[in-house]
């Protein structure tokens, strides 16, 4: 059968549903592994990357058994989502590419204050102290520089970071933003299809 048909759509459905829980089972498997070797403090953080794949993962199921018994219902529900989640991505993408130097500084800074664990995390790692100036009488570093009482402020280090790391987000984003609205069209194409090994005139 033509690429285009009943049973291309449906496996090209499959397919891209399969990847879907893979990412999302990655995106859960990396985030616990973090907390188990304790890269990874913030609760925020691994709640909210957990939560991602979780939702993920079940928009994935509901589209790979819509697609399986090409059930109208699912993949209607499956679109609708599926759609809601691209115009939001989309729009994430947009704004991670488009961000200027003092949206960028504002934004890390709002950021650092809301999160003290995320603040341990990033002076561990980064080995920094403090956001825009270090405080060695007050500040309750751990970094390992701060002994030494040679720590930078950690603003310069992640700044020098976060252009590449917008711009990796914004194009990650971007492309899996174009698959979304690629499922979109073939979970509408396969719901309007008919079963060729079926009554041609009914829809399963």
């Amino acid at each position: 059968m033509a690429c285009g048909g009943f049973v291309c759509s449906k496996t090209s459905l499959c397919i891209l549903n399969l990847m879907y829980v893979m990412v999302s089972l990655l995106m859960i498997g990396v985030t616990a592994w973090g907390k188990w070797f304790g890269l990874v403090s913030s609760f925020r953080v691994m709640a909210a990357v957990i939560a991602v794949g979780l939702f993920l993962f079940i928009v994935a199921i509901v589209g790979l058994c819509g697609a399986m018994k090409h059930h109208q219902v699912l993949l209607f529900f499956y679109m609708l989502v599926l759609f809601m989640v691209f115009i939001v991505q989309f729009s994430v993408s947009c704004a991670c590419l488009a961000v200027n130097k003092e949206q960028q500084n504002l934004l890390l800074e709002i950021g650092w204050n809301k999160s003290e664990s995320m603040q341990k995390d990033l002076e561990i790692s980064l080995d920094c102290c403090d956001f825009l100036e270090v405080n060695y009488n007050e500040s309750k570093c751990e970094a390992a520089c701060f002994k030494e009482q040679k720590c930078s402020p950690c603003s310069e280090i992640i700044q020098a970071y976060a252009d590449d790391a917008l711009q990796f987000v914004g194009g990650l984003s971007l492309f899996f933003s174009f698959t979304e609205i690629l499922g979109v069209w073939l979970a509408y194409r396969y719901r309007n299809q008919k079963d060729h090994r079926q009554n041609p005139g009914a829809f399963i």
